[in-house]
């Protein structure tokens, strides 16, 4: 008889839960910062990602080949980070955004046993193919580490589904209930997939995402659990700007919403920062888009007088965490930031 991860007891932990690595799929010429001097560009805020992360774990970067890995060495050497804290295996990747083609770890903890989900990727609705090294990755990464996996069969991204480790599961329908990702399923089927293989026992639902975010509204940009029962949300106060209607529907989502024991969720508001442009292109620029580490909560920044602040906000709901602000207007040309290009692995 087949049974799921859910009805052996495994599940998706909280990002909180502690970690025995984060994994990353490192930048090349041929993914979203195809433009010469670009990738170059992003190196000082990627290197230093990487180092706050090691900081407190492992970081285990998928090269595409020994050239890509030794290129790696010598950037850990210039931008002095320990060795000791890095795994490079090589896993050939077709882009750089491990949250959503990486795999989704789940566990166990009467057992002490860890399972992959080898979840389906088409890059967000077959936007930007090539894309299958990425989908096989899971795979890879299960093989590399010994550990099981089981393949649902449909596509689902990382980015798009966030978890509170009690049962809950918060994700938007813009981007799950698109088409072109699963055509053939509707909310109930989706619904079931969720608690099948990610172990929870509810989903929740925003409406939309933010402008400019090509994967249709992934939640890493908009709503992020920061304990059990309470989310950070982001707000834009602009009447005028694109993200105001959208960003206040999913306030009023959450704002109704109850968690399974009945409660209401504690909503905290993250302000947005200044629009970024790129070529009079609108990035999906947010503080939403944090890591959250052993150590530390790693957040985007970007050069604009609202840094502070959302990381004054964000150290409040982590007190216990070292809050690190990164620039990220370099790397989110390449339409993400710190929490879309890293998947992490929890201990059991």
């Amino acid at each position: 008889m087949v049974t799921t991860p859910k009805q052996q007891g495994f599940f998706f932990p909280a990002e909180w839960h502690p970690h025995r690595a984060t994994w990353l799929s490192f930048p090349q010429s041929s993914d979203s910062w195809d433009y010469g001097e670009r990738l170059e560009r992003i190196y000082p805020s990627y290197m230093a990602f990487i180092k706050a992360i090691a900081e407190s774990e492992k970081v285990c970067i998928n090269a595409k080949d020994k050239q890509q890995k030794s290129l790696i060495i010598n950037l850990l050497d210039q931008y002095k980070i320990n060795h000791s804290q890095i795994e490079i295996p090589i896993h050939t990747t077709n882009d750089s955004w491990c949250r959503d083609h990486g795999p989704a770890f789940l566990i166990n903890p009467e057992t002490r046993q860890k399972m992959i989900v080898e979840w389906g990727y088409n890059a967000w609705g077959g936007k930007y193919p090539p894309y299958g090294d990425d989908d096989e990755i899971p795979i890879k990464i299960a093989n590399y580490l010994g550990l099981p996996y089981v393949v649902p069969g449909i596509i689902m991204e990382g980015g798009s589904v966030e978890f509170n480790g009690k049962g809950t599961v918060l994700t938007s329908k813009s981007c799950l209930l698109n088409l072109n990702r699963n055509p053939h399923l509707n909310q109930q089927h989706i619904e079931q997939y969720l608690y099948d293989y990610y172990g929870v026992d509810q989903v929740l639902w925003v409406t939309d995402g933010i402008v400019g975010d090509d994967t249709d509204g992934h939640i890493d940009d908009t709503t992020r659990f920061v304990n059990e029962d309470t989310v950070l949300t982001v707000i834009e106060h602009d009447k005028t700007d694109d993200n105001y209607h959208p960003l206040k529907q999913n306030l009023a989502d959450l704002t109704r919403m109850r968690l399974l024991n009945g409660k209401q969720l504690n909503i905290k508001e993250l302000p947005m920062p200044e629009a970024v442009y790129d070529s009079g292109i609108r990035l999906p620029a947010s503080y939403a888009n944090f890591l959250i580490t052993n150590g530390a909560v790693i957040v985007p920044t970007y050069n604009c007088d609202k840094d502070d602040t959302a990381l004054d906000i964000i150290q409040g709901c982590f007190p216990d965490r070292k809050i690190i602000g990164i620039d990220a207007t370099e790397i989110i040309w390449g339409l993400g930031s710190f929490h879309c290009l890293s998947q992490q692995e929890p201990i059991v």
